[in-house]
C-alpha cells in the first residue's frame, strides 16, 4: 500500500504539463480547428488517437484512446490546448498538434513525459 501511495504522491507532486501558468481568459475558438480526429504515433511507436467533438465556445467533448487506455471528459480550451487526464493537447497550427503525456514507470513510480505529434484526419 506504500508504494500506491508513493507513486500517487509523487504524481501529484509533478507538474510536468503545467509548467507555465496562464493569466489570459478563456475565449471561444473556431470548432473546425479542434473538431475531428486526431492520430499519431509516440516515440515507441505506440499509436493514439483524439477525437474531439461538440466545440461550444471554448468547451468540448474529448475522447482520448492509446493502447488500452481511453479516456472520456468534458474540456476546456484556453491558450490553444486543454487535458484529458494526464495528457495535454496543443494545437500548433492548421491540422497539426503535439501531445504531451505523462507517464509513470510502475517499476520505479518515476513519472517522465511522452511527446508526438498528430494531425488532424476529419
Amino acid at each position: 500500500m506504500a508504494d500506491v501511495m508513493s507513486i500517487l504522491a509523487g504524481a501529484y507532486k509533478s507538474d510536468v504539463l503545467s509548467t507555465a501558468r496562464s493569466n489570459s481568459k478563456y475565449v471561444a475558438v473556431d470548432p473546425t480547428l479542434y473538431q475531428g480526429t486526431w492520430s499519431g504515433k509516440y516515440a515507441n511507436n505506440k499509436s493514439f488517437t483524439v477525437t474531439v467533438s461538440d466545440v461550444s465556445g471554448f468547451r468540448a467533448k474529448v475522447r482520448y484512446q492509446s493502447d488500452g487506455t481511453s479516456k472520456y471528459q468534458d474540456v476546456l480550451i484556453k491558450d490553444s490546448s486543454f487535458r484529458v487526464g494526464d495528457t495535454k493537447f496543443t494545437l500548433t497550427g492548421n491540422g497539426k498538434a503535439m501531445i504531451k503525456n505523462v507517464v509513470t514507470d510502475p517499476a520505479s513510480g518515476q513519472t517522465y513525459l511522452d511527446t508526438a505529434y498528430a494531425t488532424q484526419s476529419s
